[in-house]
């Protein structure tokens, strides 16, 4: 069985290595050890150089023609229109193919798959119109864009098998055949001992962990708003940010105007292999503020860990969080400033989290979920979580 699997996504190349900026693709190259050949196809940006995450040898790519934005789609036009030619050529050396949406190129590719009578399998990550809103806010154009997409991949989802990242975006496409699926990229290897978990001390400094991009639909701000409220209940908190995005500089800002900045440490991008795992082991708490989310990866990472999370109920959060983080509305700078106390204060929720936690991420692992989706390509029926 090949398989192309695409997503909107800029890849990069230096020199003969190929790089992608989410660990998204990371899930997508693992289904290559269960077919006989998987290609990647992505935006390649025009310059060279190094992302976060380096493509497996032995995983093919298309390279789609580059576009900057596509909130500007007359930019885009003329590459999505090269993009097409492209696929169209790719599907004659393919079996299957895999379409992340909802996307115009992924609209457009299920067409061409189906004039080639492939078999189409589409995916879903997130609540598309909620990620524009936040993305775009107050621009309606790009929200009733978002909305006729996200109507267009739901009917589509009537008539071809769907992927769907975590159980509440299934229940949005729910009238066709759908998989929901957790993206967990940690390896059983990976997972601390719940002894080791345990002795994690409380007693001197408090380390308040967040990781993720730096952009709107992430709410950073709200991080400096709730570290500077500890900080005046507690001199002993500090905070650690890892992650780069289009509010970096405003979330340094935030800090700095709190008065907080010299507590707080924004380091950018950092790999689980480069110091973001022993950051997870070293810290003491775990805070999450997304307005908007699918399941995401970072809480299995804390998980792993035996790190105490604190995550905004959004998305597919609940259902995978509940009972193993202490939850919070999204955007509420009170309750989150009162479950991170919580969870300092108290040894026995501590325990309770752990405990949850770790037995939630050995459920999953990256084999068993990319084994599950491939099994959809093959036309197996899909089983729920």
């Amino acid at each position: 069985m090949r398989v192309a699997a695409y997503s909107d996504v800029e890849y990069r190349r230096d020199g003969d290595s190929l790089y992608a900026p989410e660990s998204f693709v990371v899930f997508m190259c693992r289904l290559a050890k269960f077919v006989d050949h998987l290609t990647l196809v992505g935006r390649l940006a025009p310059d060279e150089g190094r992302s976060h995450y380096r493509v497996p040898e032995g995983v093919g790519f298309l390279g789609l023609p580059h576009y900057a934005q596509l909130s500007r789609p007359w930019t885009a036009v003329g590459a999505m229109a090269r993009s097409l030619r492209r696929f169209w050529r790719l599907l004659g050396e393919v079996d299957v193919v895999w379409l992340l949406g909802p996307h115009p190129l992924a609209v457009l590719f299920v067409l061409l798959a189906a004039l080639r009578r492939k078999r189409v399998v589409l995916g879903v990550r997130q609540d598309f119109p909620s990620h524009m809103r936040t993305r775009h806010p107050g621009n309606r154009a790009i929200l009733g864009a978002a909305l006729v997409l996200e109507g267009i991949w739901r009917l589509l989802g009537r008539a071809y098998p769907l992927v769907a990242v975590g159980p509440d975006l299934a229940r949005r496409y729910r009238g066709g055949e759908v998989l929901p699926i957790v993206i967990s990229l940690v390896d059983e290897e990976h997972i601390t001992s719940r002894e080791q978990a345990l002795t994690r001390s409380y007693d001197g400094e408090l380390s308040v962990l967040s990781v993720g991009r730096l952009d709107p639909e992430k709410n950073p701000l709200l991080l400096a708003e709730v570290f500077a409220r500890l900080r005046d209940q507690d001199p002993r908190y500090r905070l650690v940010v890892c992650g780069d995005g289009t509010m970096k500089d405003e979330l340094a800002g935030a800090l700095r105007a709190a008065g907080v900045e010299e507590h707080a440490q924004l380091l950018g991008y950092v790999s689980l292999d480069d110091g973001l795992r022993d950051l997870y082991r070293s810290s003491h708490v775990f805070l999450h503020v997304s307005w908007t989310e699918g399941v995401p990866q970072v809480l299995f990472e804390s998980f792993a860990a035996g790190l105490p999370v604190v995550a905004t109920a959004v998305g597919g959060v609940p259902e995978l969080a509940e009972g193993r983080s202490v939850l919070i509305p999204p955007g509420d700078a009170d309750a989150a400033t009162e479950a991170t106390r919580r969870v300092v204060s108290d040894p026995d929720l501590r325990a309770e989290l752990v405990d949850a936690g770790l037995d939630c991420v050995r459920l999953f692992s990256l084999d068993s979920e990319a084994q599950r989706v491939t099994a959809l390509f093959a036309g197996n029926a899909a089983s729920e979580l």
